[in-house]
């Protein structure tokens, strides 16, 4: 293949210049390493779809903002010149990769460098690697039309009332089948008249920008992890509170959606009392049981006295619309109720999705780690920093502090 994958800077979620902003005021000398995994059992990358994607990372390295679109970011009300004139110098580094074939999926990517810049290299290059095994392992003209099919069902099934889903958004760059399909997807649910749902926006700044729809996303699961295990001095039991306390300092009341299963929802619940949980309008679900997590953050809101019907229960792990509809129901009229839904929405088709991250594994030489509500959703190359991690959230969650 020939054709450019990543062709903006803007190509990435918004959730990356959120926390990108809080790393350059607060942790510029903040050195992390991310490790890519493909969870597939039966994918493989063959050396060809490797070298294509060296090329195509390299191609996207470089990358610059223009102007224009640097203009787009300066109009988000939470974002501040000083990080908007930051990103005018910067650029991807092809020198921080490590890209190999020493896994038994046949393809190892590792970055390494400043925090401000790896963070940036984690959606792009997951959007990479699906779109070129994807063109190369399969035909991609029938995958189009299956997925062309089905996103038509989905939507059909959206403005009949089939599906009453209440608010949502598109979260699927890192897991798209190809920018064409996420584009049509994000095109055709922000024309579609729905019933019983509202299509709030996209997670891809480009596209938001393109189709003049609203930019979504706060932190994600690097900011609890290297705030809160970055500096050797922190019990990472406490990730959660350190990590709450500098997104206050960066924003305040604004751009606040808690992400609570970093380190286990029960735990991130020690830390979120009152005062956050006043602050931040709402959480987000990343891990477990949706609904009785739902009923934990409920019961938990009016333990502090706080109307759960004020605040936001956001819902993003592997999502589809059945599932969706499940959950609004449940908890209609008891809280406000969004979904962030990604591979149901941008690679449906006959074909199983890659289940493909790139984590954070160390920041400042030191592993980190993440525990969350379901099995096999954490990743780190210590299994002893593990066993620490867990005795440390254990013994808080013993002696109730």
């Amino acid at each position: 293949m020939s054709e450019q994958i990543i062709n903006s800077l803007l190509e990435t979620d918004l959730y990356k210049f959120s926390m990108g902003q809080a790393i350059y005021h607060q942790f510029p000398s903040y050195i992390t390493t991310w490790t890519f995994k493909c969870r597939n059992e039966d994918v493989h990358f063959t050396a060809e779809m490797v070298e294509e994607i060296r090329r195509q990372i390299e191609l996207y390295c470089h990358l610059t903002f223009t102007e224009e679109e640097l203009e787009y970011l300066s109009g988000i009300t939470w974002l501040r010149g000083s990080y908007v004139d930051y990103l005018r110098l910067w650029h991807p580094r092809f020198e921080d990769f490590r890209i190999g074939t020493d896994a038994p999926c046949g393809l190892t990517i590792e970055a390494d460098g400043t925090w401000l810049n790896t963070s940036m290299y984690e959606i792009p290059t997951l959007a990479i690697v699906n779109g070129v095994y994807f063109r190369m392992q399969y035909d991609y003209d029938k995958l189009l039309e299956s997925f062309k099919e089905r996103l038509s069902d989905k939507i059909r099934k959206l403005t009949d009332g089939t599906y009453r889903i209440g608010a949502f958004s598109e979260f699927g760059i890192r897991r798209r089948l190809s920018a064409e399909a996420q584009e049509l997807a994000v095109r055709e649910l922000a024309e579609a008249k729905l019933d019983g749902s509202v299509f709030v926006g996209t997670s891809n700044v480009y596209l938001a920008k393109k189709f003049g729809l609203k930019p979504v996303g706060t932190m994600a699961h690097e900011w609890i992890m290297c705030v809160g295990q970055g500096n050797h001095k922190h019990n990472p039991a406490y990730s959660n509170w350190y990590a709450l306390d500098a997104w206050v300092k960066e924003y305040g009341v604004l751009n606040g959606t808690a992400l609570t299963d970093a380190i286990t929802t029960d735990c991130f619940l020690k830390d979120f009392q009152l005062t956050y949980a006043t602050l931040f309008s709402g959480v987000r679900q990343d891990s477990g049981d949706p609904i009785e997590w739902g009923e934990k953050m409920i019961r938990h809101y009016e333990s502090l006295g706080i109307d759960a019907r004020e605040k936001t229960l956001l819902f993003s792990d592997s999502l589809d619309f059945e599932r969706a509809h499940r959950i609004h129901a449940h908890f209609a009229g008891r809280a406000k109720v969004a979904f962030g839904i990604g591979t149901y929405v941008a690679n449906d088709t006959d074909v199983p999705a890659l289940n493909i991250v790139m984590k954070t594994t160390a920041c400042n030489g030191q592993d980190v780690a993440k525990i969350s509500d379901s099995e096999g959703k954490g990743m780190c190359k210590n299994p002893a920093y593990v066993d620490y991690l867990e005795r440390c959230i254990r013994w808080r969650m013993e002696h109730d502090v």
